[in-house]
Formats: C-alpha cells, structure tokens, sequence
C-alpha cells in the first residue's frame, strides 16, 4: 500500500482524492489546516492565505481552542466519510495542563480514531511546551508525534526536541520536512535515537532524501505535504532516490503502515 504520510486538507475532498488517483497513493495520512492555499489562484492570493498562516505561527490570530475543535473536526468528517482513502493525526493546543491536554484527548481524539498527534509547528524555543504532549502520549498508547522542524525552528530547537524524545523512548516522534537546511544534522540525530522517523516532505535538496533512506530504510517515510507539495513528485523522489524495491515499499507505504498499525 501506497500511503503518503503527510498531507493537509484539500477543499473540496475530490480534488484531493483525484491527486492520490494521479500519483498512485491508496491512502493519505490527513493533518488539519487553517488555510487552504490550494484556493490560491495567482500570488496576491497566494500571499493572502500565507499571511494568515504566518500570523499563526507567529501567535498574531485567535489561537483558542474553538479554532483546533473546528479544524479537527473538520478532518474527522472527512474521515469518517472516506475511511478507505484517509487516516488522521489530530492537532492539540500547546500550553495546557496535562490534565487539560489529557481531557482534550479523550473528547476529540480518541473517539474519533486518530492515530496520532500533530501538525505541531511553533515558535523557537518553545519546545519545552511538547513536554505535556509526550506524556500524555506515554498514557495513551503512545501514539506518535509529528512536529513541523522547518523555520521558526532552527538547529537548536531540533536538538532540544531530540533531547526531550529521549525521555520518552516508547513515544514515536516523526521529525518532519526532515529539519529543512538541517537536514544532515537531523539525519545523524534520528540515527541515534530509535523512536524518531524522518519526514520526506519539503525538502530542500533531493540529497536530503537519498542519504535518509540509505542510512534510515525502515525510519523514513513518503510524503507530499499536499497542497505545499504534490503527491506525484514526492513518489518520484524516493522512487529515484533507491533502485532497491524492497527499501522502496518500505518507505513508500510499509513503514508508516507498521508504525501506525495499519492494515
């Protein structure tokens, strides 16, 4: 099975279930969005949904919790309704208690079937706010963590987040865009610690990847990052990234199947 392991919301879900089609993926692993720059149609609106993403990340627009129940219920609708084609991984807010975190969980992941948590993307040096998240992941089942370690992050971040996954050697953490312009650093510190995946989604260098899957064949998975990036040419990269057939199943599909006890 085909499953790219990264991908937001495309609106309508027909478009989206039509670029799987394209690009031969039998089920995408869903992350919530608050912008749709699919709808973009030249650069103003381009800029226009950027700059609320922007503004997000950097703290600037309503951050509450009525956003992420809007934004993760929408995912599971659209799971729900297409269970053969999607899974999900489920945002939470930063800056809980853990019992508040925990409550969170139980009311609108659990129930709902999600396998894991994230997209968490976040300003540097505010890593210490996944703290609450490892451990109630560690109570849960320890279902998996995807954490954005493109900018704001930088290498310092990553560090800390590798560091604090230490903590939690039963907890998945997928390191995803693989650490952006850090991307070997990032390589060497997944290669230390067990639990840690690599996300091939925008990277910046089509070296990225290959060294990744050479080093980590069982540790790396596929992904688009759909609407950022295209199914297709993810595929395409790792497809040319390995000539070994077995490697390409793994990281194409096996891998992440296995970590998220798909069928």
């Amino acid at each position: 099975m085909i499953i790219d392991g990264h991908a937001h919301l495309i609106l309508p879900v027909e478009k989206h279930l039509a670029l799987m089609e394209t690009a031969g993926v039998e089920r995408t692993l869903l992350f919530t969005t608050r912008v749709h720059p699919e709808r973009a149609h030249d650069l103003e609106t381009l800029n226009q949904e950027l700059r609320i993403f922007n503004e997000i990340i950097a703290g600037k627009v309503n951050n509450g919790l009525q956003p992420f129940q809007q934004a993760v219920s929408e995912v599971a609708q659209v799971i729900q309704q297409y269970p053969e084609h999607f899974t999900g991984f489920a945002n939470v807010p930063l800056g809980l208690t853990q019992e508040e975190t925990a409550t969170w969980i139980e009311k609108y992941v659990l129930p709902a079937g999600f396998r894991g948590f994230g997209e968490f993307t976040m300003q540097s040096g505010s890593v210490h706010q996944l703290e609450v998240i490892f451990a109630c992941a560690s109570e849960y089942g320890n279902l998996p963590l995807w954490v954005h370690t493109l900018p704001p992050l930088n290498l310092d971040d990553i560090h800390q987040l590798v560091a604090l996954s230490r903590r939690y050697p039963r907890v998945p953490l997928i390191l995803g865009h693989m650490g952006g312009m850090y991307w070997r650093e990032t390589i060497a510190l997944a290669k230390e610690v067990p639990q840690t995946y690599l996300d091939l989604s925008g990277t910046i260098t089509f070296l990225g990847p290959r060294i990744a899957i050479h080093e980590l064949p069982t540790r790396t998975l596929f992904s688009s990052d759909a609407p950022f990036g295209h199914p297709l040419i993810a595929r395409t990269i790792v497809e040319q990234a390995t000539a070994d057939t077995a490697v390409r199943r793994r990281v194409l599909g096996e891998n992440l199947a296995e970590l998220l006890h798909l069928n």
